[in-house]
């Protein structure tokens, strides 16, 4: 009989897991390039240029910082979109510094590290460079909607090509895909079944409520100890209160020890180290 109703449950959740996903088959980022990729590339030209004094700070605090040519030719391809606020990309360097400092700090300790929100894959690409780096052993599990095999177009440079599958983006860096993990499906119904004991570093960039931060925060601090991170996006006020909401409880219940860094107007992020 348990074995008969466990059975129905994995066929109940699966059927959840389908509805849910089915949306995201058909172009759900638009059914034709938004723009030319001189205008892409015209947007990065403006992105690139930005200065943010405070991962300058934090990255000579540190002591690790990312290969910014390196970084801007993967950000022209994952991060340069059409969209109405400004384009920027600097958690990437936060991201690189803060995972190497964990990997330095933890020598010779398999890594495993969870991101929520893929997107088109700039973010675990620089975390998979940190650990390569690094010299750790480890893997990257990266959940999101988008699906990776299926053909689309990404609102990016790479659209003038025609649609393509994330895993045909990210092909010039096939080097670090393996260590990567690709998961499709909503983050809180995919999170329990990563099937993972330890979570040593997360990043935290899905859906922007306070509701959805706090479940994924709660389903990734109980498979950390001592010493592990959590970094979350877009804590930026007026923008995303509901991640700066879900972050400031976090940092209330004591259980991390939080840090804060304000890049831009628009741009702020902040990370807990477990306590």
């Amino acid at each position: 009989m348990k074995h008969h109703l466990a059975a129905v449950g994995d066929r109940i959740f699966s059927s959840i897991s389908h509805i849910a996903d089915w949306r995201w088959y058909n172009d759900p980022l638009g059914a034709a390039p938004r723009a030319s990729a001189e205008e892409y590339t015209r947007l990065f030209q403006a992105a690139r240029k930005a200065e943010y004094s405070q991962i300058d700070a934090l990255e000579s605090e540190i002591g690790f910082s990312i290969d910014r040519e390196w970084m801007d030719s993967l950000a022209l391809h994952t991060q340069i979109t059409v969209k109405k606020s400004d384009l920027a990309y600097p958690h990437g360097r936060i991201l690189y510094s803060l995972l190497r400092k964990y990997i330095a700090e933890h020598p010779g300790e398999y890594i495993t590290i969870i991101e929520t929100g893929t997107a088109r894959g700039f973010s675990i690409l620089c975390m998979a460079k940190a650990l390569m780096d690094g010299g750790a052993q480890g893997r990257l599990i990266t959940l999101d909607v988008l699906p990776h095999h299926q053909k689309m177009y990404w609102n990016c440079i790479d659209d003038s090509q025609g649609r393509k599958t994330r895993a045909e983006l990210l092909s010039p860096w096939s080097d670090l895909l393996k260590y990567v993990v690709f998961v499709q499906g909503d983050s809180l119904l995919q999170l329990p079944k990563v099937g993972v004991d330890r979570v040593n570093f997360a990043f935290i960039d899905a859906q922007h409520t306070k509701k959805n931060v706090l479940l994924e925060y709660q389903a990734v601090s109980k498979l950390q100890e001592k010493g592990d991170v959590i970094v979350f996006d877009d804590v930026t006020p007026g923008t995303f209160d509901g991640v700066v909401e879900a972050v400031k409880d976090i940092d209330t219940g004591g259980r991390y020890t939080m840090r804060y860094l304000t890049a831009s107007k628009q741009r702020a992020y902040a990370w807990g180290t477990k306590t």
